[in-house]
């Protein structure tokens, strides 16, 4: 028996790979993580190919009985499917750590992640620097952890990429523009001046899918802008190389 964690990809039904699907076929329970990113179909669709049906996992099934879904793969194939890549979200390498304590085999099946979607942007992967969330703010108090990271990797000349807050239970998320005036609030508490008019920002939506949009800009330039539906990701660069550069160029 086993416990097998699966990567579903970015964009719908038709992003699992071909082993993904052989194994969700074959498991005797499978659980699909249902808050950490979203889809751009609906369940029933993914259920419909993927001739399975699927127990919906919100925040609370991950993270608070995460061991008994786990304890399920001594006696049974279990199947959890996480949007992107498996490993996206800490949550999840927890489950793959209790599997391995408890000496239940595991396996992962990788797929895209926002992580390595970004590199369409025209941003060199190795020069971006650590990643961080924006929270909705009435969920945290504390909203300076994005802004330190953007402080640092500002000094190494690093490229910034914010994930931005869901609750897909609540039908919310976070807006580009959200996040930008999230960051320019913690900045004028600080007293700092990080993001000023000419900060070159990169606002991304529904990466990975066929109707991604990117728009590069400045605040006041992407302030009118409408991103559509989510999710949306917001980068700040850092030092650009001139190719970087000419790339980011198309995204004007």
């Amino acid at each position: 028996m086993t416990l097998y964690l699966i990567g579903i990809g970015l964009e719908d039904e038709k992003d699992i790979s071909v082993k993904g699907l052989e194994i969700v076929k074959d498991c005797d329970k499978v659980y699909l993580e249902n808050y950490t990113s979203i889809l751009n179909c609906d369940v029933e669709k993914l259920e419909k190919y993927y001739h399975r049906n699927l127990i919906l996992a919100e925040r609370e099934k991950i993270e608070l009985d995460g061991e008994k879904i786990v304890q399920e793969a001594k006696t049974k194939d279990v199947a959890i499917l996480i949007v992107g890549d498996v490993f996206g979200a800490t949550t999840h390498i927890e489950l793959f750590r209790l599997a391995k304590k408890q000496k239940i085999p595991v396996r992962v099946i990788h797929n895209a992640s926002i992580l390595t979607a970004v590199g369409i942007t025209g941003l060199e992967l190795y020069k971006f620097g650590k990643v961080t969330s924006i929270p909705f703010p009435e969920e945290f108090l504390n909203l300076e952890t994005p802004y330190q990271v953007l402080k640092e990797n500002k000094k190494q000349g690093l490229h910034t990429l914010f994930l931005l807050d869901l609750n897909p239970k609540k039908n919310r998320f976070m807006t580009v523009n959200e996040a930008l005036k999230i960051l320019k609030t913690i900045e004028e508490k600080k007293k700092e001046k990080i993001i000023d008019e000419s900060t070159i920002i990169i606002g991304c939506a529904r990466l990975g899918r066929e109707d991604y949009l990117i728009k590069k800009g400045t605040i006041e330039e992407l302030k009118n802008i409408d991103f559509g539906n989510p999710p949306h990701c917001l980068i700040i660069p850092g030092k650009l190389h001139f190719i970087e550069e000419e790339v980011l160029d198309l995204w004007n």
